[in-house]
């Protein structure tokens, strides 16, 4: 080392005044309120599935539905508004001396005990002591063989602590909250995240009834109505359903790219799977191919697949206290390991089932089948693709890399969870946003032009499309999503016809041969800013375009006219045409902290194959039909 880039290693006195003083103890609910990333992920206001404030809701269901598994109580209420939350079962009650205790003190609960709670969800006696301290009024009740007793806490502190009464009600426990809007900013409760929650816990538990807002689910035929839900392509052949002790499987094929999994564990979604869904897709591939005695590879077997798979597990493990992902290697402290106990069952299961169901046999062989075909006939186009996506890689000039990814094996999962990157229309967009983004978690890819329009076709064309096969590379879906290296893909578009195009154009690649990106909750679209609308007055003064009280960013046009209405005589109004019209400074705010996303999702009412078909297929004349039908005209005249 040079003299000159020698380290310096003094420190200065500030440093070096290190006492007794600077070590702080938090009480629990300080501590939460401080740093509630570790309990619930992150926070968010709502506009998606694992925003903070579902956790909460989750948090309490989990206990309600850890008594419906130990055989107390037959269904749960549970009264949603948009910012408040009611939760009543009738298990068994907390004990009316711990009630306290329960919702208030650090690692204390039931659960410790296997004997009481076998294979519950929540064994750390966290959660809802963190939906107490992140609330800002908590009620929580319970009644117990005539006798009840109430507490309620703000943010944590107990502001009403009532003495124990008599009462006609049944047993059980009722949790009241709202979420602390200073922590949860602008946060709203949305239906469509909380009933595919609600629907997953009455799949997993056959005959618990969830009486949601007034409506009632309930399912009796367990993983196989959760994978009737889920499917958005028909199965080729009946439902593979398969039971045992601590387990349920379902297994099915349908026409479709890639493979796609939902995964479980004491009732819990495993949305990252774990050791149970990796020796799940081992088993499974495993026996299929020793059944038909082929020498087929596994990615044949799986392509295609669609399949659940649920265990219960004594004192799991799991990689965060959100519990997306199990960590467990054993199913209990004197059990198999997981993957033993996964193996050994669908080993003689699933081979029992096929020898016994030679149609079903037949046709997952055909599929099988056709799968390797496909692979071998892209084989000299699929190496030649990556070939070149691996030295373009190396210095690519689409993309912009950024140094976290969501597929690292270490590092702060909360920073893993922010990963994302931003897919832009052209370089003029791609500039602003690379020079203002987070180097750590964002990324930015550009196109060049209008993409290929890949409906109908097959999953060649990604790798002949240099575009696409850029894409999919940057991306390292080549092989599934389980390499995925962002936890956000966001298409960011003008917001004008040929944005929209462009937008429709990835959407119908990532539907047509990555599904299950969309399905897992990956795929964005950012909203930008139509117009700006600031006081002209102000902005010769001197005064910074930034200022809050001066400048607004509108969405639609009754922002715009709101704004407009604020400002008066000297609005000056600036439409944005496109996402290169606005500087890098500007751009700060939209791909910052109160970023603007709208989650694609793919359901099966939604009737997507219908949709791309009209919209995206071959029929055009039908669709300026359409168009002309449909058309809205300003001054309502009619169109001659």
């Amino acid at each position: 080392m040079a003299e000159d880039e020698e380290l310096d290693l003094t420190v200065s006195s500030t440093e070096s005044n290190y006492t007794g003083d600077d070590i702080v103890t938090l009480d629990w609910k300080e501590h939460i309120r401080r740093r509630p990333g570790m309990y619930i992920g992150k926070l968010g206001d709502g506009t998606t599935s694992d925003d903070g404030i579902y956790v909460l809701l989750k948090e309490v269901m989990d206990n309600a539905i850890d008594e419906y598994m130990m055989g107390f109580g037959k269904q749960v209420l549970v009264d949603v508004s948009e910012h408040s939350v009611s939760i009543r079962d009738f298990g068994r009650g907390i004990p009316l001396d711990k009630v306290m205790d329960v919702s208030s003190k650090m690692n204390t609960g039931a659960k410790y005990d296997s004997k009481a709670f076998k294979k519950s969800v929540g064994l750390n006696g966290v959660g809802i002591k963190a939906v107490n301290a992140l609330s800002q009024t908590f009620t929580i009740r319970s009644v117990r063989d005539g006798q009840a007793k109430q507490i309620v806490y703000c943010k944590g502190e107990v502001v009403d602590d009532c003495t124990i009464v008599d009462t006609d009600e049944p047993n059980g426990t009722l949790v009241e909250f709202v979420p602390d809007a200073t922590i949860f900013r602008d946060y709203r409760y949305r239906d469509e995240f909380i009933v595919p929650l609600l629907k997953n816990y009455t799949f997993l538990n056959t005959g618990l009834a969830v009486i949601f807002n007034g409506k009632r689910f309930i399912s009796r035929n367990g993983l196989a109505d959760l994978l009737k839900e889920n499917m958005t392509k028909e199965p080729l052949y009946p439902l593979i359903h398969l039971k045992g002790e601590d387990i349920e499987v379902v297994i099915t094929h349908a026409e479709q790219y890639g493979d796609e999994y939902y995964s479980f564990v004491n009732g819990q979604h495993t949305t990252q799977g774990g050791t149970h869904l990796s020796a799940f897709r081992e088993a499974s591939s495993r026996t299929i191919k020793e059944f038909f005695g082929r020498n087929f590879e596994y990615s044949d077997i799986r392509n295609g697949m669609v399949a659940a798979v649920s265990v219960k597990v004594e004192e799991p493990v799991f990689e965060s206290q959100t519990k997306t992902k199990l960590g467990s290697r054993d199913m209990g402290p004197d059990g198999p390991t997981v993957a033993k106990f996964i193996g050994d069952f669908i080993k003689r299961e699933l081979d029992n089932y096929l020898h016994r169901n030679k149609d079903t046999a037949e046709i997952m062989l055909a599929k099988v089948q056709t799968s390797e075909r496909d692979r071998k006939a892209m084989a000299g186009v699929t190496k030649a693709a990556r070939e070149r996506a691996k030295k373009v890689n190396l210095h690519n000039p689409k993309l912009r890399d950024c140094q976290i990814h969501f597929n690292d094996a270490k590092g702060d999962d909360r920073l893993k969870q922010a990963t994302s990157i931003f897919i832009t229309e052209g370089d003029s967009a791609a500039g602003s946003i690379t020079k203002i983004r987070d180097v750590h978690t964002q990324a930015v890819f550009s196109l060049r032009g209008k993409p290929l329009n890949t409906y109908g076709l097959t999953q060649k064309v990604v790798y002949e499309n240099e575009e696409f096969n850029l894409l999919q590379a940057a991306l390292n879906i080549e092989d599934g999503i389980d390499s995925l290296r962002y936890n956000q893909v966001i298409i960011a578009t003008d917001a004008d016809v040929d944005g929209m195009h462009i937008r429709l154009l990835l959407l119908t690649f990532f539907l047509q041969f990555f599904p299950d990106l969309i399905k897992k909750g990956h795929v964005y679209v950012l909203q930008t800013p139509l117009f700006r609308v600031r006081n002209k007055k102000t902005t010769k003064r001197g005064r910074k375009a930034s200022d809050a009280e001066e400048v607004y960013y509108c969405y639609s046009d009754d922002e715009r006219i709101a704004a407009i209405e604020k400002l008066g005589a000297n609005a000056e109004i600036t439409r944005f045409k496109g996402l290169g019209e606005i500087s890098p400074d500007e751009f700060r705010g939209f791909i910052g902290a109160d970023i603007r996303l709208d989650r694609v999702s793919l359901r099966k009412e939604d009737g997507v194959a219908g949709l791309l078909e009209f919209y995206m297929g071959k029929n055009t004349p039908d669709r300026q039909q359409f168009i002309l039908e449909n058309l809205v005209v300003e001054d309502d005249s009619e169109i001659l």
